[in-house]
């Protein structure tokens, strides 16, 4: 069962929060081991699986992987072009010459950079999936899974600045 049928919701990028976070309220109590006492494992097993669903389908870029992983895409078998792993490593080298000067800053514009990028490829990714195009989706979310790779980079060094 996918995290859309558990919740009886169809497939999709665009998902109402108040009604998915409704439902989620609804099949936790439902489905909360103290309220099933005759079958506490399965309940508690069911509980782990609507929280993970639910975990999934109320981020906008894991649902975006998520339903690129229901069309048979595993985004980290993706071959990316080289231009595209070009610029990512000239961001990771500004981005090691920042942490180096400590110059936090900078690692902070990089972020903002990254970010911003981020943003256009998911909404691309989005807009590709809503129209169906696979390919278009996979390319645009894998980009978006490369920069929110560089974005834990940054939160760690800010972590460790901190």
């Amino acid at each position: 069962m996918s995290h859309f049928e558990l919740f009886g919701l169809a497939p999709s990028v665009d998902l109402d929060m108040a009604s998915l976070e409704a439902k989620y309220r609804e099949l936790s109590l439902a489905n909360h081991p103290d309220r099933n006492p005759a079958d506490r494992v399965g309940a508690a097993s069911r509980t782990a699986n609507i929280n993970e669903a639910f975990k999934v389908l109320k981020h906008p870029v894991r649902r975006a992987f998520y339903l690129l992983g229901l069309k048979g895409v595993d985004l980290e078998k993706v071959s990316m072009p080289m231009e595209f792993l070009e610029g990512i490593l000239e961001q990771r080298e500004a981005l090691e010459a920042a942490m180096a000067e400590k110059n936090f800053v900078k690692v902070r514009g990089l972020a903002a950079q990254i970010e911003r990028d981020s943003a256009v490829a998911l909404s691309a990714g989005q807009a590709s999936l809503r129209a169906g195009d696979v390919a278009a989706a996979t390319s645009a979310l894998a980009k978006v899974r490369y920069f929110g790779r560089f974005l834990e980079e940054v939160e760690a060094i800010e972590e460790d600045a901190a």
